[in-house]
């Protein structure tokens, strides 16, 4: 079944100003990646559905606990024991019969999660894990698309959007974790929370697949259930960042020269040869799960200065990423660490996969 934007279910949000037709019909064609059917997923599901998004992805590898139950509204307590993924596909089965929902019983992680979204319009991040949240950040950003994001704890929420493309990711906003992270087992979270951060959550997801409205982009709302208050913070890019897979990356003109690039024609000649180079790729763990260039070793750019120092400075090294800028900057850092014989792959895989392999898939 599909969803029929003209449906009379539909005609409250059709009326809206600046809507119409148009909008419903962009939702109906949509596919959303919803990231955890926890506490703000419970949320952001039923309401995406019954807004009219033709194809929702349900990612969670958890079950539904009796002490989910009072949060956790999209499920009933005879669904304890179930995998939440499962239960929530049914849910909106039920809610919303023309929606094609699928439910994915297992982590966001790397390699599978950029299967799941190269078709995603948009991917909504609500796991309220740290980690998954920056992983879930470098793939909207190597796919070019928009991340929702939200977390609750406590009497606090907060949510916004990440979008590389459009100026600013999750990355110009917060440092990856370094310790032990406080969840609702030992801090508690008030229902009220969940549901307010998941439907401002949810909002986002829809004025980005139609268009409509102005986004979060660039600012991130915090909300506060003990005061009642809601305050913004605003935030820019940060040049420092490393981005995996980023604008700048796919956008920036690589130079190849003799010396200190190759093109894939000749990369490919030189791994056929008696004395291959040692190929590294530099990209991030889940682009590499998903497509490498076979016998290369993954180094990633973040990595690359503690992780070489084993290696021959005289060793004949190309180093890759996914379009060239990434291992361009890898390459530098080599130079500048003393290695006399690196070079890197213009173009990167993508590349390489257009003019040697195409059965490389590209991404």
């Amino acid at each position: 079944m599909t969803v029929d934007p003209a449906d009379a279910r539909f005609l409250r949000q059709r009326t809206l100003e600046g809507f119409g037709a148009p909008a419903q019909e962009r939702l109906a064609a949509a596919h959303v990646v919803v990231v955890g059917a926890g506490g703000l997923g419970a949320t952001v599901l039923p309401t995406l559905a019954a807004a009219g998004v033709g194809r929702i992805t349900i990612v969670d590898d958890d079950t539904v606990d009796t002490t989910n139950l009072h949060r956790q509204t999209i499920y009933r307590p005879e669904d304890a024991g179930r995998p939440k993924a499962e239960a929530a596909a049914a849910a909106l089965a039920a809610l919303a019969p023309g929606v094609e929902a699928v439910p994915v019983v297992g982590r966001f992680a790397a390699g599978a999660a950029l299967d799941l979204v190269l078709d995603a319009d948009v991917i909504v991040e609500g796991s309220d894990d740290a980690p998954t949240r920056f992983l879930a950040n470098d793939i909207a950003a190597v796919r070019g698309i928009p991340l929702v994001w939200g977390s609750a704890l406590g009497w606090h929420g907060q949510a916004g959007v990440a979008w590389d493309e459009r100026g600013v990711d999750y990355r110009d906003l917060a440092a990856e974790p370094s310790g032990p992270q406080a969840d609702c087992a030992t801090v508690g979270v008030l229902p009220a929370v969940c549901t307010v951060i998941g439907g401002v959550m949810a909002g986002e997801a829809i004025k980005l697949v139609t268009g409509v409205g102005e986004t979060l982009l660039g600012r991130v709302v915090l909300f506060d259930a003990r005061t009642g208050r809601v305050r913004e913070l605003a935030y820019r890019r940060d040049p420092g960042a490393v981005r995996p897979g980023s604008i700048e990356e796919r956008t920036k003109e690589v130079e190849p020269t003799e010396s200190m690039s190759l093109d894939p024609l000749a990369l490919a000649a030189e791994l056929d040869g008696e004395s291959p180079p040692l190929l590294i790729d530099v990209r991030e763990p889940h682009e590499h799960s998903y497509v490498a260039i076979p016998g290369s070793t993954l180094i990633p750019l973040r990595e690359l200065a503690g992780s070489v120092e084993g290696l021959d400075r005289d060793a004949d090294i190309v180093l890759y990423c996914h379009h060239g800028a990434r291992s361009g900057q890898a390459l530098e850092a080599m130079r500048t660490l003393g290695f006399t014989s690196v070079r890197h792959l213009a173009g990167g895989i993508d590349a390489y996969s257009r003019v040697v392999d195409p059965g490389l898939p590209r991404y």
